[in-house]
């Protein structure tokens, strides 16, 4: 019995079965990469072969397993301030808006921002930096940013906020890391202060799915749909432009495949999207 790669049968059954969960379609040549993922886990869990555990998968009672699953599959690299024009957006001009308006009294002073397939947090807590940098005008707003993944075991490793050096190279010294970050218990590993975490929420939701909250006044969605196949791109943008509130904006990646799926929002720059509407962005807390 071969237990080191899929055979063609098991391999669709398996890539199906991801497609159905998350949307993720794995294209044919990474076999290899699906077969060693599912190898490592009919090792932790004891199963006897690739159809057992389909078997168990697809049962009643997968329960933690299916988490434990999806979680292998999903791949969660993730850095601070990762394409660093998007966030000087964010820091000039879209604060600028923002702040404007309410002063005009034209929306309620709240930011509401979300960070959807946000892996082990990097993204949220690189926008509560922006946000904390600027406190000085934003000072009484409610803020809030929301951080979502599929994966369980991504979400607990952004909601400790604990990062290895690799994540933290845009910090050109260790007085600017201070700023922002304690040393961390594991060596080299730094944590995000107390006072940026708080403006972060993580949680569990699957982009297939519509996001059950208050709107948002900006939603960030970069290097998740390059994943994605053109159907679930699709379903994956409805849901996203469905929770932004009138007005509000996209961020979007520069590799998601999705510019043609976006004639719905108005084309602000090469990497922002708004939503056609002429009435304030501001969301219900």
């Amino acid at each position: 019995m071969n237990l080191v790669r899929l055979n063609p049968s098991q391999f669709e059954r398996f890539r199906d079965f991801v497609y159905a969960k998350s949307g993720i379609r794995i294209p044919p040549n990474q076999v290899t990469m699906l077969s060693n993922r599912i190898r490592r886990r009919l090792k932790a869990g004891e199963f006897d072969d690739f159809d057992a555990y389909y078997s168990y998968l697809t049962g009643p009672g997968a329960g933690r397993e299916l988490e434990h699953f999806l979680d292998s599959i999903t791949t969660n690299e993730t850095s601070f301030f990762r394409t660093p024009h998007h966030f000087d957006w964010i820091r000039g001009e879209f604060l600028d808006e923002m702040v404007a308006q309410a002063r005009r009294g034209e929306r309620p002073q709240s930011l509401r921002l979300w960070s959807a397939g946000c892996a082990t947090g990097a993204e949220p807590y690189t926008i509560a930096i922006c946000l904390k940098e600027n406190l000085y005008r934003l000072r009484g707003w409610d803020l809030t940013i929301v951080g979502t993944d599929i994966s369980q075991e991504a979400l607990r490793a952004a909601q400790d906020g604990a990062f290895a050096p690799r994540a933290l190279t845009c910090f050109e010294n260790e007085r600017d890391l201070r700023r922002h970050f304690v040393a961390a218990e594991r060596a080299e590993h730094w944590r995000v202060r107390p006072d940026v975490r708080e403006l972060v929420v993580f949680e569990n939701h699957n982009l297939m799915q519509p996001m059950v909250r208050a709107p948002f006044d900006c939603v960030f969605i970069r290097n998740v749909l390059i994943y994605f196949d053109r159907a679930s791109k699709e379903t994956a943008i409805h849901n996203l432009i469905q929770a932004m509130a009138p007005g509000g904006y996209l961020v979007v990646g520069p590799s998601e495949g999705i510019y043609d799926m976006l004639d719905p929002l108005e084309r602000i720059h090469p990497f922002v999207y708004r939503k056609v509407d002429h009435r304030p962005a501001g969301g219900v807390s």
